[in-house]
């Protein structure tokens, strides 16, 4: 592909990598897809990074390969130490190759931080610290242990060349075994593997000396590494450029990988939609002031084609690593190289498909984009034609609704879209307008482009009914209209309380309410967190950036019960705490009266009282089906769907991919 003339030239330059030429300096950066079946990679691995390549991106690091049986930390992590890998890899890299990537595997061991529970082997480590996975402390290894490790480490790297595999990146980043030795804290030896710079330098110079004279000198060697800004103890920026210039002086790797975060606070790891763009930027532009010859990359929340151009055409890195970017759209590279940078569907920084699933042990995907992990059964992110054009009507402008209009046009339908609001989105767009989630509008707004170029029509405005319905006289009819809230007060913990007393008191509203600023909010909001996601933590923070004190009320043990896997909710808790309120958890309303609430200790029943002015339900909604009833009462001889909250109230992960489901079916 001739890139002269593409609007991001500098970022698709070529680069120079050891006996490589890359095609361009987007990398799709090492990640646990955690994809692995029996330990082998499979078809699931093979048509999702076949689908990068296709994509576009310049270099592809495979994900980690564990060296050691300690080193194995999820249930989808390769056979380590193992032949039998090399078959499925070798199918990968063939692949990949042809299409044009420079292919790398990652290899890894976490040391003190190991999980017990899937390997089954005592964590080992420089000091026997403990792990921050659990509770669980570590082995201090002996000299004999550490010499295992290095060896398994260049048996790892000279596996990965029989893979097909044209270097790897060793794993130096969150606190991980390259760092416990490097970092003064963690490594506590008082032998010639520990002290001095040169010393706690040992494990990382042996290893990568012996893997040069192992795989031979064409074979690339990157390091990946991280910054902690929040924690003390952890690795600083002047550390890591002591580190690199180290590995400099000496020519010992081809690239070092800078990230953020580290096992001693992951928020920042896997940045979410509270982190600012481009987090890491400044960390790989302060180790180019220090690396006179190796390359050196950014990652870290390098977002879009804006993101990744200004660093690379700043100087302040050779190389970007996109990936959840590439995850979203695997296609970011051949479009921005086209000049179809807005047509790149953007990732939204919600961490929950990607590094959600991931955190739950399986395999990973993608909200905004759900051939994500499917590639091989769905034939990647892309869409065959339908025998016929079919007319068909879509109910409803929520997720669900634009997914299904946008796959079924790509396919050659002509679809007309009928919304009863002024704008798209639905219940994802007011999730939108919640404090610093706005990249949700930007997905809205891509999908509004999409439409523009599929000639989707688009009519706002329009509530329908059954009889109505028949009148646009399509061959299908696709119900998408949502739901609403339930205004009861339902509460989890208190089932057998269908409605909670007080609930229909004129100071009480919904999520969308608010969200819609048709609440009128006093100065001491309650929130009551019954569904343990951003309907409550969301909201409760969008209240909090108002200047208004808040508390939240949750029967879970967490306010946000299920947002640890996003890696956001420390920081939103902190935020909504600082307004003043309290976070009450294992707690039940048991009524809401004109000047607060009663409450209930889920874990001892003993009652309390808490003054507010308002209070705000975040509850599970009821589906807005009614549509679909009356069109079946209608016995029209038309084809109706039922998706999204429409069909069961769930998160937008499950419109979207509903939506998508329905439109290549169709």
């Amino acid at each position: 592909m001739n890139y002269e003339r593409a609007k991001y030239a500098k970022l698709l330059e070529p680069l120079e990598m050891r006996h490589k030429t890359l095609r361009n300096r987007i990398v799709f950066g090492a990640h646990t897809a955690n994809m692995a079946e029996g330990g082998l990679p499979g078809e699931r691995h093979l048509g999702y990074y076949l689908e990068r390549a296709r994509g576009g991106a310049g270099m592809i690091v495979v994900e980690p390969m564990p060296v050691h049986p300690t080193a194995v930390l999820t249930r989808g992590n390769f056979k380590p130490c193992s032949d039998e890998v090399i078959p499925g890899f070798r199918r990968i890299t063939e692949v990949c190759k042809a299409e044009g990537a420079t292919m790398l595997q990652q290899i890894y061991h976490v040391g003190q931080h190991g999980d017990y529970d899937l390997s089954y082997q005592p964590n080992w480590s420089p000091s026997g610290l403990p792990s921050f996975h659990d509770g669980d402390g570590s082995h201090r290894m002996s000299e004999s242990e550490i010499e295992t490790l290095i060896d398994c480490f260049v048996q790892a790297a000279i596996r990965a060349r029989a893979c097909g595999f044209e270097g790897v990146e060793i794993f130096g980043a969150y606190n991980s075994l390259l760092e416990q030795f490097w970092l003064p804290w963690n490594n506590r030896r008082d032998d010639r593997w520990g002290g001095t710079l040169e010393n706690r330098m040992r494990f990382t110079t042996e290893m990568v000396s012996r893997i040069r004279k192992a795989a031979g000198d064409e074979f690339i060697i990157g390091i990946a590494s991280s910054i902690e800004r929040d924690v003390n103890v952890g690795l600083k920026v002047e550390e890591l450029q002591e580190i690199a210039s180290y590995l400099d002086d000496r020519a010992l790797i081809d690239y070092i990988s800078v990230g953020t975060g580290s096992y001693f606070d992951h928020s920042s790891t896997i940045p979410g939609f509270l982190n600012a763009d481009k987090l890491g930027a400044p960390n790989a532009e302060a180790l180019k002031a220090v690396c006179k010859h190796i390359r050196v990359q950014a990652e870290s929340h390098i977002r879009t084609p804006e993101n990744a151009n200004e660093v690379i055409t700043s100087g302040g890195a050779d190389l970007v690593s996109i990936v959840r970017g590439q995850i979203a759209d695997p296609h970011w590279v051949n479009k921005v190289a086209q000049n179809r940078d807005t047509d790149v569907r953007g990732c939204i920084s919600c961490n929950q498909m990607c590094w959600g699933r991931r955190s739950r042990d399986y395999w990973i995907s993608c909200l905004v984009n759900p051939s994500a992990g499917r590639e091989f059964e769905w034939g990647g992110d892309s869409f065959t034609a339908a025998d016929k054009s079919k007319r068909l009507l879509v109910v409803g402008g929520g997720p669900a609704g634009l997914e299904a209009a946008r796959v079924a046009a790509e396919r050659g339908h002509s679809v007309t879209l009928v919304e009863a609001s002024s704008k798209l989105g639905g219940q994802f767009r007011l999730a939108g307008l919640q404090h610093r989630r706005s990249q949700i509008l930007e997905l809205i707004e891509w999908y509004e482009r999409q439409f523009e170029r599929l000639d989707v029509k688009v009519q706002f405005n329009s509530p329908v009914d059954g009889e109505d319905i028949l009148s646009y006289e399509a061959d299908e009819v696709i119900v998408a209209t949502g739901s609403l809230p339930a205004e009861t007060g339902f509460q989890r913990v208190l089932p057998e309380l269908e409605r909670l007393p007080g609930a229909e008191k004129k100071n009480v509203f919904s999520v969308e309410d608010v969200m819609t600023n048709n609440a009128k909010l006093g100065g001491h909001v309650l929130v009551l967190d019954d569904t343990g996601d951003w309907r409550g933590l969301g909201t409760a923070m969008h209240i909090a950036s108002r200047g208004h004190r808040v508390s939240v009320v949750t029967g879970w043990p967490l306010v946000g019960q299920f947002l640890p896997r996003t890696l956001s909710d420390n920081d939103s808790r902190a935020r909504v705490k600082a307004s003043g309120g309290s976070l009450l958890t294992e707690t039940a309303i048991t009524e809401w009266t004109d000047s607060g609430a009663r409450l209930r200790s889920v874990l001892d029943r003993s009652e309390s009282f808490i003054e507010a002015d308002t209070l705000i339900l975040a509850t599970t909604n009821i589906s807005e089906d009614w549509i679909m009833a009356e069109l079946e009462n209608l016995n029209s001889a038309q084809s109706k769907h039922l998706i999204g909250d429409a069909m069961a109230p769930r998160l937008a992960v499950a419109a979207i991919y509903e939506g998508r489901v329905l439109g290549q079916a169709i």
